[in-house]
């Protein structure tokens, strides 16, 4: 089969990879049909992430049709048009009966740090992702589900990352009627935290950023204030001043590891390695929140040190909440806010490309090109 291989930073290929094999007999192999091109994937392409090996294939969100089940598998069959979670659990240890599916403790060796996740390095289990024709699915019982008849397919692949995501930051907000809630960064995370902020009952959504194009999504997709940090001096002085001085109530981070904002703490982390991410946004989700706030991290970070101001939010009482989602755990809630029509997940995708097109697609997402938001790759898998 054909698949997206990674050779080092910043040299991404389409090669010949051997077709993914039942090795469990609840496993199942699916046909890809759609895949996407995730922003956290960009930090294993710029050699963010620890323990990316050459060879690894990426991608954790995809769909597609069931090509083969394991002998154990109940719940699928052959042909059946599946979403898969990013998160591989096994549905019954300790931290999967509790709802916990993303912190499983049976399908990671590096377990206590975090649970498995397709196609993002050996950190997190060092499973194949779905940027290729065909994707081996583990528990395949627990896993999937049989994408509803009136769910479109371009609808559903966002749902298997992106919409989870932000959806479930937007809870770990903990936002309660009438609150103010910032989001820092308009990628498609921030843009469906905002969009989300408002079905939880925010009275005041703000999102940051320095990308007009992204701004622009913000302000017709999510319904948000928009400021773009490049025009001011000082961010923390204009999150104070467009608070009244207090900050906000919520503030959900929605950047991660390769902030930008301050050339000397992006130029040690994303450049140097130096840090596990670029502390910049967490800053100042910390400086933005008011005294007693909360804070939801959805931005990815590596596992060593990041320089946070933690004095601060120790002393401004604050909730600092993040996780990585469980994704299935969204999914009821999510259907029923897509099928009533307050949410249409596709409405953020810029740009489509065919797999042999990926190298062209990381490097456009990467730079941020021709207003790429949220780029799919289509297969065509025989």
């Amino acid at each position: 089969m054909r698949a997206m291989v990674y050779r080092g930073p910043y040299r991404i290929r389409v090669e010949e990879k051997p077709m993914p094999r039942i090795e469990h007999p609840h496993d199942a192999i699916v046909r890809v049909t759609t895949a996407a091109i995730c922003g956290s994937d960009l930090h294993l392409y710029h050699g963010m992430m620890p323990d990316t090996r050459v060879g690894h294939t990426f991608g954790h969100e995809f769909v597609g049709v069931v090509h083969e089940v394991g002998p154990a598998v109940e719940n699928l069959q052959v042909g059946d048009r599946v979403m898969v979670p990013f998160n591989v659990f096994c549905g019954r240890c300790w931290f999967c009966s509790r709802g916990l599916q993303s912190n499983c403790h049976n399908v990671n060796p590096n377990a206590t740090a975090v649970g498995g996740i397709y196609g993002y390095s050996h950190t997190t289990g060092g499973y194949d992702g779905g940027q290729a024709e065909y994707v081996r699915v583990p528990f395949a019982d627990v896993g999937p589900s049989v994408i509803p008849d009136w769910l479109a397919e371009e609808d559903a692949v966002l749902m298997t990352d992106a919409l989870a995501t932000a959806y479930f930051g937007a809870q770990l907000a903990d936002i309660r009627e009438g609150d103010s809630v910032l989001v820092l960064g308009a990628g498609p995370i921030g843009l469906y935290a905002a969009k989300s902020a408002w079905l939880m009952g925010a009275g005041r959504v703000v999102v940051i950023d320095h990308l007009e194009d992204r701004l622009e999504m913000a302000r017709t997709f999510a319904h948000a204030e928009t400021f773009n940090f490049a025009e001011h001096d000082d961010v923390v002085v204009l999150m104070k001043r467009i608070t009244g001085h207090l900050g906000f109530d919520r503030v959900i981070e929605a950047v991660g590891a390769e902030a930008d904002g301050n050339a000397l703490m992006h130029i040690t982390s994303a450049k140097l390695k130096l840090q596990g991410g670029s502390p910049i946004a967490l800053n100042w989700a910390i400086d933005g929140a008011r005294k007693g706030g909360t804070i939801s991290v959805m931005g990815a970070y590596g596992p060593i040190f990041s320089a946070i101001k933690y004095g601060d939010a120790l002393n401004k009482g604050l909730t600092i909440r993040g996780n990585q989602c469980p994704v299935k755990r969204q999914w009821p809630r999510l259907l029923e806010h897509v099928q009533a029509g307050h949410l249409k997940p596709s409405e953020i995708v810029t740009h489509r490309f065919t797999l042999d097109e990926i190298p062209d697609a990381y490097h456009v997402f990467s730079a941020k090109l021709d207003g790429c938001i949220k780029p799919l790759i289509t297969l065509s898998a025989a």
